[in-house]
């Protein structure tokens, strides 16, 4: 035992092992801050690299790019409120309000100081627990797996704000556009409407920057100035490690939570900041602050999901299972360079898994100590006008969202999906909670139909799924329990809400919403009975949600939270609406002439009349958008969306 420790040890100190972490490291920043390329991208382009590399170098390359993304995919969701990765949505729901109140560097170094924590205190747990996680893990069935979805789904009701029923409605509309395409128990297809892109179902990445990042760019645009109201950060960054510092027992819960979610297969990271975020919220007296900026929403998910990568390094080693989508790259990686996960992990290869544990503590504290030297210096482009700032931010966001199949639908339904991120925005209903639904759709129902069909409905009295189920009873009653003033926690839209509004565009997307649940339950009933249960149960649970909340608008502003909309405010503007044109228009200049020549021309006109920028200013920003974005393309071999002009003329490279 003595021995394996000690190879480990002397493998870490050497200069080699350490500039491949490094080397790790930077990639890792750099795939973190460009949102929705996440660790799965990362990997990927890092194992043509790792061929003829001796086995500790390459693991110290793939673990220092493991290790940060969690941590560096954080300035995009506190600077812009675009989730970075799956990882680092529910961080935005109080990071973002932080930016905008000019404590940018505040909330980042917070998130990073918690990153820390989570990142040591899950190569802890890996160390504790290699020897003795295999009777843990293996106990979890598909009956307990799908009610661990079950309580990730509970936190809808931490994550409602005001009004429960929006809340729930929210969550089956989530889990509704999740069940798109091919259901898991029977590989038929349900909602694809004959569409090929369809049948696959709809891609995360999209669903993510179309529900969070799109409505949010918009409002900041129709705001007129930059994301924080004040550009004085002073020593902001200090006050954030001091927060977390202060906070410390929740940061080590938060973390104790990430690493046994991420130790289970197949849940990983798509949920368990929003487990974390939930726990914060249930276990705080003063919870009013939530979602409008409280520091402690940061530190919990952050913690988390950093503690979640060594969690789910413990079934990829010990088993051969991921425990997630870039655990099975970095699986991919071992037995490219010769190792066998597996139980051999914890006996003859000891050292090996010891090297990988301890390389993932080291790559955490020197990308955390990068992060908070960089914290200042990137926070403050909160300060620059966002009407600057916006058209790379959709240029990012429409060629990430693009490489995630590389068909122009992709674009399409992140305009699709960001349309009715910014109804649900502006009308107060949970887009968190559509968000963990999608996420849990297909992971809840493949574990309920394995359930069903290995135990029968008698799996609910499995010991262990009523342990968990008790918990989850727990959880939401916790959560009424501390609903200020019977309302709930701010976590969503409560801003937009609190305007005086009409209500009929309410009631008529409510009219909307119900009827998605109608088209839901007739796709629903065509199709076999394992693959009925989950849209028929959700298309019903949604459609009573949604008269609930109809009711009450029909009954008037009162019930339904919200009072007239004949206020100064909205009368002054179009709303959203004319910067949605541009990104309508801009997608359809893709579909004619392909992403760079589009692109040229939306900076040129986009900078000339909504930023009103003079000729030189817009040329500069131009090329210097036109040039990292060929830049980015070359370094990571992305490719550009093709339109009409590209299938009728062979062009050279960046036009083709």
């Amino acid at each position: 035992m003595i021995a394996p420790l000690l190879d480990a040890l002397l493998s870490l100190l050497t200069p080699g092992h350490f500039a491949f972490l490094l080397i790790g490291v930077a990639l890792g920043l750099l795939i973190g801050v460009l949102p929705g390329l996440g660790g799965i991208a990362g990997l990927s382009l890092l194992l043509p690299f790792i061929y003829g590399m001796d086995q500790t170098s390459a693991l110290a390359m793939l673990i220092g790019l493991v290790a940060i993304i969690p941590t560096s995919d954080t300035f995009t969701s506190v600077l812009m409120g675009i989730p970075g990765s799956s990882a680092s949505q529910a961080t935005i729901l109080d990071g973002f309000p932080l930016a905008k109140q000019g404590e940018a560097a505040r909330a980042l170094s917070a998130a990073f100081f918690a990153s820390l924590i989570g990142g040591l205190f899950g190569a802890a747990v890996l160390t504790g627990f290699v020897l003795i996680a295999r009777p843990l893990i293996l106990a979890f069935g598909s009956a307990e797996l799908f009610m661990l979805t079950v309580f990730g789904l509970s936190m809808v009701g931490i994550l409602s704000g005001a009004n429960l029923a929006k809340g729930i409605a929210a969550a089956c509309l989530g889990l509704a556009f999740g069940m798109i395409g091919s259901a898991p128990a029977t590989a038929e297809y349900r909602m694809d409407f004959g569409s090929l892109y369809l049948m696959d179902g709809l891609p995360l990445v999209i669903v993510a920057l179309g529900i969070f990042a799109l409505p949010e760019i918009l409002d900041l645009l129709r705001g007129g100035s930059s994301i924080a109201r004040q550009a004085a950060l002073g020593r902001g960054w200090l006050q954030g490690v001091a927060d977390t510092w202060r906070n410390k027992w929740l940061a080590l819960r938060c973390a104790g939570l990430g690493a046994i979610v991420g130790a289970i297969p197949g849940l990983g990271g798509s949920v368990v900041d929003w487990i974390a975020y939930g726990h914060v919220v249930q276990t705080t007296r003063d919870n009013a602050r939530f979602g409008k900026g409280d520091i402690r929403g940061v530190i919990a998910p952050e913690s988390a999901n950093n503690a979640k990568e060594g969690g789910a390094l413990l079934p990829t080693l010990l088993f051969g299972i991921p425990g997630s989508g870039a655990m099975a790259i970095f699986l991919a990686g071992m037995m490219l360079l010769g190792l066998q996960p597996g139980p051999s992990m914890a006996e003859r290869d000891l050292g090996v898994t010891y090297t990988v544990i301890w390389s993932l503590a080291l790559a955490n504290v020197v990308g955390t100590g990068l992060c908070i030297a960089l914290a200042p210096g990137i926070a403050r482009l909160t300060a620059i006008r966002y009407a600057l700032v916006a058209p790379f931010m959709i240029m990012v966001i429409f060629f990430a969202a693009f490489q995630a199949t590389r068909s122009l639908n992709d674009l399409l339904a992140l305009l699709a999906i960001g349309l009715i991120g910014i109804f649900l925005r502006r009308f107060g209903w949970s887009r968190p909670a559509f968000l963990i639904g999608f996420v849990l759709a297909l992971l809840a129902e493949r574990y309920l139909y394995q359930a069903v069909q290995f135990y029968g409905w008698s799996f609910l009295t499995r010991p262990l799924v009523l342990v968990i189920l008790a918990v989850t009873l727990l959880s939401v009653w916790a959560g009424f329990r501390r609903r200020p003033g019977g309302g709930g926690v701010n976590t969503e839209g409560e801003a937009e809400t609190a305007r005086a509004r009409r209500l009929w565009p309410q009631i008529l997307f409510s009219l909307f919403v119900l009827a998605l649940f109608g088209v839901t339950l007739q796709q629903g009933l065509a199709v076999s009975y394992l693959a009925l249960i989950m849209p028929v149960g959700v298309a019903a649970v949604g459609a009573l949600a949604t008269l609930a909340v109809l009711v009450a608008q029909l009954r008037g502003p009162v019930a339904a939270g919200t009072a007239n909309f004949d206020s100064e405010a909205e009368a002054r503007d179009w709303g959203p609406w004319p910067f949605l044109l541009w990104i309508i228009g801009f997608v359809g200049l893709v579909a004619l002439i392909g992403f760079f020549l589009a692109l040229v021309a939306f900076f040129l006109g986009f900078l000339r009349v909504v930023a009103r920028c003079g000729w030189l200013q817009t040329a500069v920003l131009t090329a210097a958008a036109a040039g990292s974005i060929l830049l980015l393309a070359h370094a990571l071999s992305l490719i550009f969306p093709g339109g009409l002009l590209q299938e009728l003329y062979d062009l050279p490279w960046p036009l083709r």
